[in-house]
């Protein structure tokens, strides 16, 4: 799944996306809830992990916005605030499930698995699809056309977060912050080497090949004439 995690507290965001991506989900932070709502507003998420206590935006007001936007995204409360009338409060705002701080990790990650069960809509989408290119998020699967692909976990994760962002040029940060969750020089050539590894499973012997290199820039996965595919 696609994640947005909104928590000020740095040590707490990083415990969560680290063992959320470790679970195999993509993830994307926010440190204050005007970025966090900016990131919920603006792209597509399939959860939301949501801290109460937020600087510049508060939680409950991010909550509440959100809903009123039309947003229908499940979101997970989390609050040093335990008190009944403070879960009541968070559940009325908008909020899906709330979790109480301190919380384990592997309480925190059922409830998301329980939420993504519950909130689900009928006949869910679990494929995402570039052209005669499949990737199944629930078999763990990737085709293209009619032939069977076998990819690596980090290829699968790599792919995964390419064709959530189809069309869109990703740059070797944002992939080494959200696949490989480092967070250091760009320039390291474990992109390069991944990316040549994925290039050569889904685009050698198929046309027309779907992932582009742009130079100085990152990488694109999309049908175009565009690109460098070397």
């Amino acid at each position: 799944m696609h994640l947005l995690v909104v928590e000020d507290d740095r040590d707490t965001r990083e415990f969560i996306r680290n063992g959320l991506v470790q679970a195999g989900h993509s993830v994307d932070t926010a440190a204050n809830g005007r970025d966090g709502l900016f990131a919920a507003t603006t792209q597509q998420f399939d959860l939301v992990v949501l801290d109460r206590m937020l600087p510049e935006v508060d939680g409950l007001t991010v909550l509440r916005t959100l809903r009123a936007s039309g947003s229908r995204v499940p979101v997970l409360l989390l609050s040093a605030l335990g008190e009944v009338d403070q879960r009541v409060a968070g559940l009325r705002a908008g909020a899906d499930d709330y979790l109480v701080k301190p919380f384990a990790f592997s309480e925190l990650e059922a409830r998301i698995e329980a939420l993504s069960r519950r909130t689900a809509p009928e006949g869910p989408t679990t494929v995402l699809k570039v052209g005669d290119l499949e990737l199944d998020l629930m078999t763990r699967g990737v085709k293209r056309g009619e032939t069977a692909i076998e990819l690596q976990p980090r290829e699968f994760r790599l792919l995964e977060y390419l064709m959530r962002h189809a069309g869109q040029v990703v740059t070797r940060t944002m992939l080494l912050e959200h696949v490989w969750d480092y967070h250091f020089d760009p320039q390291t050539n474990v992109i390069d080497v991944h990316v040549s590894r994925l290039r050569a499973k889904i685009d050698k012997g198929f046309e027309p090949p779907l992932l582009h290199t742009v130079r100085g820039a990152g990488y694109r996965l999309a049908i175009e004439s565009g690109g460098d595919g070397a």
